[in-house]
């Protein structure tokens, strides 16, 4: 029997953009058990020429320029939203107020208040919203959930997470979006340290309480449009947080766009009573594990990618590795099982307002120099 078929529209198609769109394309090929044939019916985007490259280049098969066209046609089921993060908000809105069920990249929004409307105009509609943090589902990750659900590692004391980059170092490098404030909302706070406090609140617990600092090296930089000019830049190059969670662990979070040499290394070590677990993403298929076993004790490399392992038995044979793109497609593979189970995925709009609570949260404390509650 031949599968429903959903169609989807994505708003959007830079980088983000083509990475959803593989996932997309990709998903009813290797997930045997998909329960929706997804079409990849029409992106968005404003200028005409870029989006119909855009649209020929990864698959979709038509164009728009306006994203209020889209989300107002009947044939379209589902929203992407891959934009920057001044546009999520009215984009989540009006799609929900159209019953168009929600994928959003991270973060939720650029505030706190945009972020509540969203999950709240999500939730009003009945539709099923989700956040787009793709690391949650890098198997290896998927996996360290289950260790520590199963109470491998005891109770856990400490994470500690650090996202490093450099593609900002060099002064020359001009103001894009990601460095104005009114785009992005924040710096290397939205765009990557909320990678790894999402990381955190999946493996370890809420957040309750904040410690910060913020800090932009280059406060100047060229205007794209006009090298010879310089604007600001009023966002962060570095973000630093401690954090104390509900479970009486306490956290250490860096995300910083400056550590030369560093492309993209996305890690975490947590510690426990009886073992510890740590992940790499420039790494991404093994998992080190230790556990606490007296002086034979030692970490262990789990190549996770056998069958068994989450999402593992869709794609290859045992010790053929799987990459980066692979987590979009298990994004958007929950994503279709939640619409067809009619219960909501996680990361969901709320788990994006209870992240941007974090991050609001370190803005002021980074601002006014003490600790901040998480209300």
């Amino acid at each position: 029997m031949a599968k429903k078929k959903l169609n989807i529209a994505m708003i959007g198609y830079d980088f983000m953009g083509r990475a959803h769109s593989n996932a997309w394309r990709q998903v009813g090929r290797f997930m045997a058990d998909l329960p929706y044939e997804p079409v990849m019916k029409v992106v968005a985007g404003r200028t005409e020429a870029k989006v119909k490259e855009a649209a020929e280049r990864l698959g979709w098969e038509e164009y728009a320029t306006r994203w209020e066209d889209v989300i107002a046609r009947k044939d379209i089921d589902i929203i992407d939203i891959c934009t920057p993060g001044d546009s999520h908000m009215p984009i989540a809105i009006a799609a929900a107020q159209a019953k168009k069920h929600i994928l959003c990249e991270k973060p939720l929004a650029n505030t706190l208040a945009d972020a509540e409307q969203m999950w709240k105009a999500a939730a009003k509609a009945g539709v099923m919203h989700m956040l787009c943090h793709n690391y949650r589902r890098c198997p290896a990750v998927a996996l360290a959930k289950q260790l520590i659900d199963a109470g491998k590692i005891g109770k856990i004391y400490h994470y500690r997470g650090t996202y490093l980059q450099d593609w900002i170092v060099d002064p020359a490098f001009p103001r894009v979006w990601r460095l104005v404030k009114s785009r992005a909302g924040s710096g290397s706070l939205g765009d990557i340290l909320s990678h790894t406090m999402d990381l955190s609140r999946y493996l370890v617990g809420e957040p309750v309480e904040v410690s910060a600092l913020l800090e932009t090296f280059i406060t100047e930089r060229p205007l794209p449009d006009n090298p010879s000019k310089k604007g600001a830049v009023d966002v962060d190059d570095a973000a630093l947080s401690l954090v104390r969670y509900d479970n009486g662990a306490v956290g250490y979070l860096e995300g910083t766009r400056f550590a030369t040499g560093r492309k993209n290394y996305n890690r975490f070590e947590i510690n426990g009573a009886k073992g510890s677990i740590v992940w790499d993403l420039e790494q991404l298929n093994d998992l080190q594990l230790y556990i606490e076993e007296g002086p034979n004790s030692g970490f262990r490399t789990i190549s996770v990618t056998d069958g068994k392992h989450p999402y593992v038995g869709a794609w290859w044979p045992p010790g053929h590795i799987i990459g980066y793109e692979h987590s979009f497609t298990h994004t958007v593979y929950d994503f279709l099982c939640a619409i067809a189970a009619q219960k909501l995925p996680s990361p969901s709009f709320e788990d994006g307002y209870k992240n941007q609570r974090v991050l609001d949260a370190i803005e002021r404390s980074a601002r006014d120099g003490k600790w901040v509650k998480i209300e």
